[in-house]
């Protein structure tokens, strides 16, 4: 399997809710590096770490966390992928964003995750706000 492929497979698993799926689209040892500084940043190490953080941004956001993969290129173990995001948090403006993720893929797994944002400071104080 292509490591676009891999990569499909997350998102599909993502797009559909299927927590199951999405953890097994990870290895054992996966880090995800989720940039800034706010409470979500920090390195997550595995499939059960990386299913609860991302669980986390639909908590905060009440539901409303979303991802739409745009485009999907692949170099070798590397797949990038344009992203649009998006968030509601009551009394907070819109998070509303695109992004880069780029992903390292060994054998069927996805084993490193790397995020890039269209404007790291506002997505703090997004996820910070009370």
């Amino acid at each position: 399997m292509s490591a676009i492929d891999v990569v499909g497979q997350y998102g599909a698993a993502m797009s559909a809710g299927d927590m199951e799926a999405l953890a097994a689209t990870f290895g054992a040892d996966a880090v995800w590096h989720q940039p800034g500084s706010n409470r979500l940043s920090g390195d997550h190490v595995g499939p059960a770490a990386i299913v609860a953080h991302l669980g986390r941004f639909m908590q905060l956001s009440g539901g409303t966390f979303a991802l739409e993969p745009e485009s999907v290129t692949e170099s070798g173990d590397l797949v990038s992928m344009t992203v649009r995001f998006r968030a509601r948090r009551d009394g907070q403006d819109d998070l509303d964003q695109h992004g880069v993720d780029v992903f390292r893929v060994a054998g069927d797994r996805i084993v490193e995750v790397w995020l890039i944002s269209e404007d790291q400071a506002a997505e703090d104080r997004f996820w910070d706000a009370a």
